[in-house]
């Protein structure tokens, strides 16, 4: 059955929510903390439930009397709402690169929305040592971080071997990609970050 809460003001109906949540996971009566705060039980069941509105004074006893600060009691309130993307393992959408063949996949970890692509972070794997590889050119900037094998990857006239917890980070533009897979299976994390406006 509906109550009317929502009619309360949303501060109000936060705090009491929040003193009563606290009060339950330690393991607290409404009397013990209502004596520790010097106030009526009446007093604080009326806070719980949004029935009244109350002094910042009265919430600071209230907090001691719950071992936590004043201001941990408004730290969530206002918050906004997260929008966060979660994959897990093994459930980013593979897409396939152009120019790549076998035993080399790119598993796409988060999406966009929207036209316009800001950042892509893949997880790419490569098992086929005598794969040959094209060189790759985009916009933006690339960071790279290996997570399995030994692979040595080319940035224009220079190459890196790049072992387990290397990361390399460099200008998308100029000419890039494996020059040669030295411990194979090869995992990984790539990110493409795009300039604004870039990204298709």
């Amino acid at each position: 059955m509906h109550t009317g809460d929502d009619s309360k003001p949303p501060l109000e109906r936060y705090l009491g929510s929040t003193i009563r949540e606290l009060r339950q996971r330690h393991g607290l009566t409404i009397a013990q903390v209502a004596e520790q705060a010097a106030i009526s039980r009446g007093m604080l069941s009326k806070i719980e439930n949004a029935q009244t509105s109350t002094g910042l004074d009265v919430l600071h006893r209230i907090a001691q009397a719950l071992g936590v600060s004043l201001s941990t009691l408004f730290r969530n309130f206002d918050v906004p709402e997260g929008d966060a993307q979660f994959v897990k393992k093994g459930a980013g959408m593979e897409v396939v690169r152009k120019g790549t063949q076998r035993g080399h996949t790119y598993h796409l970890l988060a999406y966009d929305h929207g036209p316009r692509k800001s950042f892509e972070p893949f997880l790419i794997t490569f098992d086929d040592e005598a794969e040959r590889f094209p060189t790759f050119q985009h916009p933006g900037t690339e960071f790279i971080h290996i997570l399995k094998g030994v692979i040595e990857y080319r940035h224009g006239q220079q190459t890196y071997i790049l072992h387990p917890g290397d990361t390399l980070t460099f200008k998308a533009d100029i000419p890039h990609g494996p020059e040669r897979l030295i411990k194979t299976p090869i995992q990984m994390l790539s990110v493409f970050i795009y300039p604004p406006g870039s990204g298709e």
